[in-house]
């Protein structure tokens, strides 16, 4: 018991002393460190999902699971967090900010560049009217498997095309090839 509240105290500790000073470095650290298995764990699902029901079943797990997470992960930080594309499939959910939108367009560029995909991630502080904001985003970069449900027409089968024109009748997340950049883990902190 002592240990668990040494634990939450240094991690309050960290967390405060980071909206102190704004550091962005740490706040980056922080932030990542819930970005990353956000990502892994929505991966894994995606994957249970495909070899249990075929890859049509991979459309629930964005359509329904992967908002589950981000509003989990969401309540636990008391951060924002959201998947968003400059072409999107859901555009209640996933629709671009401006910031989101310039953080996307950079990593596009790094990424033609030669950048590799796991570094791409934007990072700032932003000063607003209602105070700072800390706004980190994390490269979503297509991966083969993903051609199923957001490569060109030919490559999308029948069934996932019709799954797609049932869950999403506004989608624009095709015509992706592999190693694109698809979207971003978006993320807001207020500081």
């Amino acid at each position: 018991m002592q240990k668990k509240i040494i634990f939450a105290s240094l991690l309050a500790f960290s967390t405060v002393s980071a909206f102190a000073d704004n550091n962005i470095d740490v706040l980056k650290d922080e932030t990542r460190a819930a970005a990353m298995p956000f990502m892994k764990a929505l991966m894994e699902e995606n994957k249970k999902a495909v070899q249990e029901g075929g890859p049509e079943s991979a459309v629930k797990v964005c359509k329904d699971i992967a908002p589950k997470m981000a509003s989990e992960l969401s309540r636990q930080k008391g951060w924002k967090v959201t998947r968003v594309s400059m072409k999107v499939r859901n555009p209640m959910l996933g629709t671009t900010d401006e910031w989101e939108q310039k953080a996307l367009k950079k990593m596009e560029e790094r990424l033609a560049k030669g950048e590799k995909p796991e570094t791409l991630e934007v990072a700032e502080v932003i000063k607003g009217k209602n105070g700072k904001t800390f706004r980190y985003m994390k490269g979503i970069v297509l991966q083969p498997g993903c051609v199923t449900c957001h490569g060109k027409s030919e490559e999308i089968p029948e069934a996932v095309k019709a799954n797609l024109a049932t869950e999403y009748p506004h989608d624009q997340a095709t015509g992706y090839a592999p190693g694109q950049l698809r979207g971003g883990l978006s993320i807001q902190r207020k500081l």
